[in-house]
């Protein structure tokens, strides 16, 4: 199973993307594991609370880029629709969720960390949206996430410039809401969550629901099409060229 689930604390259930040799990329099993372990602590009321995290002491490096090479856009479109169930499944989850970002959130990854209601980042750990240099488009709902987070501007410089933020300015700009001490990352989140799970459950979720809105607010359809017509365009073929090469894309 690409998804570890077990109950750490009293009324928090905690999920673990478990690809530690690829960095906790998120490929079919890592979504198919994250929806079925959303739907079952969605429907059970023991379950308080939600952490996310990952194994290995990194939280993910985003997408499964591999997978991504050769899909023509009916693929690549179809891929993307299956992520947004498990978008959705996260935006709308009623109750606290807290991410537990350890070494890197990397593109999808930092996309996952930032659908959750507080995100605890660990002191060396850094957020990384690279989207710009291999052609694409942010994706896991960044594009609404992000700029809901830390304003138009800076959400617009920071996928502009394909930059990768340390957990000091994801602090400052609003990405992460807490800073600990790496190993004691888990702890903090944990902590979060065990208080969270301890509020009011049917007021907590009326309130995320009326300050989120529905999952249209993500604009879901738009960014499956466009990414799905970057992925099979001449500079994604650049973009993850240049990666796997290790120098600057020509585009």
């Amino acid at each position: 199973m690409s998804v570890l689930v077990d109950r750490p604390a009293p009324g928090v259930a905690r999920l673990r993307i478990d690809r530690p040799d690829a960095r906790n990329a998120i490929d079919a099993g890592v979504r198919a594991g994250l929806k079925a372990a959303l739907a079952e602590a969605g429907d059970d009321p023991a379950v308080r609370a939600l952490v996310l995290a990952g194994t290995g002491g990194m939280f993910s490096a985003g997408g499964d880029l591999p997978s991504l090479v050769g899909l023509d856009e009916a693929a690549a479109y179809a891929r993307l629709c299956d992520g947004h169930a498990a978008v959705s499944a996260l935006w709308t989850f009623p109750k606290p969720v807290v991410a537990a970002v350890e070494k890197f959130a990397i593109g999808a990854g930092a996309g996952l960390a930032l659908l959750a209601d507080l995100v605890v980042t660990g002191e060396t750990a850094r957020f990384g949206f690279p989207f710009a240099r291999l052609g694409l488009v942010p994706d896991w709902g960044l594009s609404a996430t992000l700029p809901r987070r830390i304003g138009a501007e800076p959400a617009a410089r920071l996928f502009a410039e394909a930059v990768t933020v340390s957990a000091r300015e994801a602090l400052a700009l609003g990405i992460a809401d807490e800073a600990a001490s790496d190993d004691a990352v888990m702890a903090a989140a944990l902590a979060r969550a065990a208080a969270l799970a301890r509020t009011a459950p049917d007021a907590f979720a009326r309130t995320k629901l009326a300050l989120r809105g529905d999952v249209s607010v993500l604009g879901l359809e738009r960014e499956a099409r466009d990414q799905a017509a970057c992925l099979v365009s001449a500079e994604f073929a650049e973009g993850y060229a240049a990666f796997r090469e290790k120098r600057e894309p020509r585009f």
